[in-house]
């Protein structure tokens, strides 16, 4: 069979297994959850089928087409559903696949006693699908329906625990506010299509210098408006940490390998757009840079353990959004980092789900400490995730996020130092709250509490079909950087597809890896002096201005509800009052008029022969007296 040939079924295989758990009744109940993970390797163990297929082939003819069938042939109008696969969505695929198989493990213990637990495996298979679809359609149309599939898929995932209010609302919030950004992308495709006559990847991408720079900035703004929604982007972020409402192994999922990567997928694989629309890039500068602080800064306040990795998501996609907004000089190292935080933030919240387990579902870390000697896989597993987070040399965060830094100064100039400057204060918060977290879960004493019935928590270590998925996940947060950067491997491999430019950076590589450093102990040194040398308040002290609005996300949901919420009720209430006094006023109005006229007209036909008899003579008289008139003139 051609390698070609294999492409559809790493779809087919997850959305097969969504097909038959979410179809299949009760009686799939006891195999479900098998049934879903198997699934869930047989597309990784296609990709990695593919992958080697790849690996055989020369750097420039590694990339791969299916077309399957013309979903839409009409003359000017052509719709295909056809793959595409090359060094990009392959490293997309082995990352969804890979790390998506690992979560189905996981779940299998962590949702033992959930009596839908059926039901979520095949949701997770739907997920698989619909990000798979995105990652490796060869046309934006297509890449829309995958996009539109992982909202969805969010949506169930988020919302799965239903009988909580909380969860509902946090998946109805998720959807909306990602309503926005998908508008942005179904603009961007209309764009495409008018402006260029097809929206294929290849044919765009290789048309945009025939555009005017107008045009190509509208589709990048709205392409980045996508991005976004689905990577949790200021404006766009408010929904990630509502999102922790969900089961920790969809946190995991959306938060490391699916749907918060999909931004940075769309605008790394629309570079050339954005490569010509200088405006449009800086502005994706800018989103990036503002979502990293903003992100770190929500993640030092929160105490709930999954919140406050759930602001280092959005920091740390912050810093691959701004990579991808340096063009040539970051794109791949946009990646890269990608794949990485693949490894360490989905080891981090397994790690995080795998405390909950041992401490009846408590989230509170105020509640935790001393924790690593009661789950000392747990600990160690948690703890190189948080090393590979923070930049530790020799860990995979260091290689990727050392990258960025170096390729932000090297954009040159006052932007460079700017963006210079921005990752390594990034870099300085991330080691603080991260240690923070470490500190408050799993050192000093312990903190935990009778619940209201009682029952005290007894920290245990979760089981091997919990623990196995977070060493692996470990070891690629261990080794995964080092492995790409041995030679620039990673470099070439996805050069071919987002080329590459070294820029003119104004500092060398020792010097931004020793300012890493600096910041790095600075981070840890303060978490340290805050939250490791003197007991923990079980109750979190009213803290600073800043700290207050932090707790609050930023006051992002006020923001929120005062400018959108509130201005679009006070907008439909004057489109009411205008629709009402005017539009219906003139309808209305005009309606009355006539009746009126009507009513009185109607009096005139009464019925009666002497009535009709005297209208006749007068209207004789009237002509004649008209006659006589023009006669007279």
């Amino acid at each position: 069979m051609n390698a070609e040939n294999l492409i559809a079924l790493l779809v087919a295989a997850p959305l097969l297994g969504a097909a038959v758990l979410l179809c299949g009744g009760r009686r799939l109940d006891r195999a479900g959850h098998w049934l879903g993970t198997l699934f869930a390797a047989a597309s990784f163990v296609i990709g990695v089928v593919l992958f080697l297929d790849m690996l055989g082939k020369s750097a420039d003819d590694r990339a791969l087409h299916q077309m399957l069938f013309s979903w839409i042939p009409v003359e000017g109008f052509q719709a295909d559903v056809a793959f595409q696969l090359d060094q990009l969505s392959m490293t997309f695929v082995l990352l969804i696949t890979g790390v998506g198989t690992l979560i189905h493990i996981y779940s299998i213990g962590y949702m033992a006693h959930d009596e839908r637990r059926r039901r979520f495996f095949g949701y997770l298979n739907l997920f698989l699908a619909a990000m798979l679809i995105l990652v490796i359609a060869d046309n934006y149309l297509l890449l829309y329906v995958g996009w539109e599939g992982v909202g969805l898929a969010s949506y169930l995932l988020i919302g799965f625990w239903q009988h909580k209010p909380s969860a509902a609302t946090a998946a109805k919030k998720a959807f909306l506010v990602n309503r926005v950004g998908d508008m942005g992308l179904s603009i961007a495709i209309m764009l495409m299509f008018t402006t260029f006559g097809t929206f294929a990847f290849g044919p765009v991408l290789e048309a945009t210098g025939g555009a005017t720079e107008g045009k190509l900035t509208a589709i990048g703004l709205m392409l980045l408006l996508a991005a976004c929604g689905k990577s949790a982007q200021v404006p766009l972020q408010s929904w990630l940490g509502d999102a922790m409402e969900g089961p920790t192994p969809v946190s995991a999922l959306i938060h490391a390998a699916t749907m918060v990567t999909a931004g940075v997928y769309l605008i790394v694989r629309s570079g050339a757009i954005f490569n010509a629309a200088p405006d449009a890039q800086l502005v994706v500068v800018v989103v990036g840079a503002v979502t990293l602080i903003f992100g770190a800064i929500v993640g030092c306040a929160k105490d709930d353990i999954k919140k406050a990795l759930a602001g280092s998501t959005m920091s740390q996609i912050g810093y691959m959004i701004l990579a991808a907004g340096l063009g040539p000089i970051g794109y791949v190292f946009a990646i890269m980092h990608l794949v990485t935080h693949g490894f360490f933030k989905a080891g981090l919240f397994l790690g995080a789900g795998s405390v909950m387990h041992g401490m009846n579902d408590e989230v509170d870390m105020r509640k935790f400490g001393g924790l690593r000697t009661y789950m000392p896989v747990t600990f160690i597993t948690f703890g190189l995730g948080y090393l590979a987070i923070i930049g530790f040399p020799g860990l995979s965060g260091f290689f990727s996020k050392d990258k960025i830094i170096e390729a932000a100064f090297a954009k040159g100039g006052t932007e460079g130092w700017i963006l210079g400057a921005v990752t390594l204060l990034g870099a300085a918060i991330t080691a603080f709250y991260m240690t923070r977290v470490m500190l408050l879960t799993f050192f000093g004493e312990k903190r935990w509490q009778p619940d209201a019935e009682g029952h005290e928590p007894h920290p245990h270590e979760s089981p091997k079909s919990m623990t196995i998925p977070m060493i692996v996940l470990a070891f690629g947060s261990v080794f995964a950087g080092g492995f790409f950067s041995i030679g620039d491997r990673f470099l070439h491999w996805l050069e071919p597809v987002t080329g590459h430019d070294h820029g003119d950076a104004p500092v060398s590589a020792t010097t931004v890896t020793a300012a890493t450093m600096v910041v790095l102990v600075i981070g840890v040194g303060i978490a340290w002096m805050m939250y490791g040398r003197k007991p923990v308040p079980a109750v979190a002290p009213r803290g600073s201005l800043l700290t207050r609005a932090a707790r609050r996300d930023l006051l992002q949901d006020d923001f929120n509800h005062v400018v959108l919420v509130r201005g679009g009720e006070h907008l439909t209430r004057s489109l009411v009052y205008v629709d009402h006094t005017l539009v219906d006023g003139v309808v209305n109005g005009t309606a009355a008029s006539m009746g009126g006229l009507s009513g009185r007209l109607r009096k005139l036909q009464n019925g009666y022969a002497r009535s009709y008899a005297v209208s006749m003579f007068g209207g004789t008289a009237v002509l004649i007296a008209a006659t006589l008139l023009m006669r007279a003139v």
